[in-house]
């Protein structure tokens, strides 16, 4: 696996990307809207250069904000590398947190960051409804059939 800043890659390759597991570079959430492929970020790739995994994230105060994270190849080490690799970036740039924010349906990513150190500080009551209407294809319901409708802020001091 080789991990590379998003900024080397071609911008359509990541454009592609949030297209194909987002329905679009666009990420709506409490803390703004954030166009995906214009953030920072690191990529994982696999020995043809394949995306396995890419997270994305902002500084902004004296915070990181992690946007977006996703393994496609779960279970292998992908997303602890990639928030390993924020993590050290944040500090290095002087960063003292760093905070993300997920949906209630999202179970795997709760537990994910809470064994990774992440506590959950708050939680937005119906933040899914306002997003939908500046992003409509936000799906009612998970894959797993729970309504998304709330998003946790999980927080973690570096």
């Amino acid at each position: 696996m080789n991990i590379i800043s998003i900024k080397e890659m071609e911008k359509s390759i990541v454009t592609n990307f949030f297209i194909t597991h987002w329905g679009s570079p666009q990420i709506v959430i409490s803390s703004g809207i954030f166009n995906c492929n214009d953030l920072d970020g690191f990529a994982a790739l696999d020995e043809n250069g394949k995306i396995i995994g890419l997270v994305t994230y902002v500084f902004d105060g004296n915070e990181c904000e992690i946007i977006s994270l996703d393994s496609i190849e779960e279970n292998k080490g992908i997303g602890t590398i990639l928030i390993q690799q924020v993590e050290s970036n944040a500090q290095e740039n002087g960063f003292q947190q760093i905070k993300l924010i997920t949906t209630n349906d999202n179970l795997n990513a709760l537990g994910f960051y809470q064994k990774k150190g992440y506590k959950l500080v708050k939680v937005f009551q119906n933040a899914v409804e306002k997003a939908r209407g500046i992003k409509p294809e936000i799906p009612l319901f998970a894959d797993n059939g729970i309504p998304i409708r709330d998003e946790i802020l999980l927080q973690k001091l570096l």
